[in-house]
């Protein structure tokens, strides 16, 4: 990966092209048909292990989809926002497979489900849309990879500061939800922010991080991995 914190914070959270009219052009019939939801922060949309329930269009709001391991800690893959598409659930669809990974809203969400036989028909019939949802995919699989990448090989503290770094100056966010982001527990953040704000590298506040020394978080990111 790059030794930047830009390159090393990518995960799986940067944006996804927004799609041309030629793409949603198919999927508005399907769209105006497809039962309108609201759901409040927090609900779950859909579970791995789990058959996808159909295609989501989010309207408002953003969906973050992750894994979850059995004592409850989370690994964030992406997020969904508006005119985005969700990737875990167009493969399910694809592959007529369970979910591979988790949905919930993280903010209160207004969403369309389009039905998997209406998805199924329409990515059939329709090559554009077809085209553009395989990009996606791909495109997805290679944020993964970087992903795997820095959980395998980039120590905490570093990856710790590439977010920061990425959503700086200020975070709007809490340690549990930094925490779900990387793959760990909330104790482990809370640590290294602490250790942060000794060095004069962070402010903490209330669920509000500020960035006051963005070149120290720069170096411990481009720093070897050696402990």
């Amino acid at each position: 990966m790059p030794s930047t914190c830009a390159g090393r914070a990518v995960c799986c959270n940067r944006a996804m092209p927004i799609p041309s009219d030629a793409v949603l052009a198919p999927l508005a019939d399907l769209a105006a048909r497809a039962q309108p939801l609201r759901v409040p922060a927090g609900t779950r949309l859909f579970d791995a292990g789990q058959p996808c329930p159909g295609f989501p269009l989010v309207d408002e709001g953003s969906v973050r989809v992750s894994l979850l391991a059995p004592d409850g800690r989370q690994l964030e893959l992406y997020r969904v926002e508006p005119g985005e598409v969700c990737v875990v659930s167009a493969t399910c669809l694809f592959a007529h497979r369970a979910a591979t990974a988790s949905g919930e809203a993280r903010t209160e969400t207004a969403l369309r489900l389009i039905s998997p036989a209406d998805f199924e028909a329409v990515c059939e019939r329709d090559p554009v849309l077809r085209r553009y949802v395989m990009g996606l995919m791909a495109e997805r699989l290679a944020d993964l990879m970087a992903l795997v990448e820095a959980v395998a090989f980039q120590r905490l503290d570093q990856r710790l500061a590439a977010l920061l770094c990425a959503r700086g100056p200020r975070l709007l966010a809490t340690h549990q939800q930094l925490a779900d982001e990387l793959g760990t527990v909330r104790e482990m953040v809370s640590r290294l922010l602490r250790r942060f704000e000794r060095d004069g590298w962070v402010q903490l506040g209330r669920e509000r991080i500020d960035v006051t020394d963005a070149a120290a978080l720069h170096r411990l990111c481009a720093a070897s991995n050696a402990v």
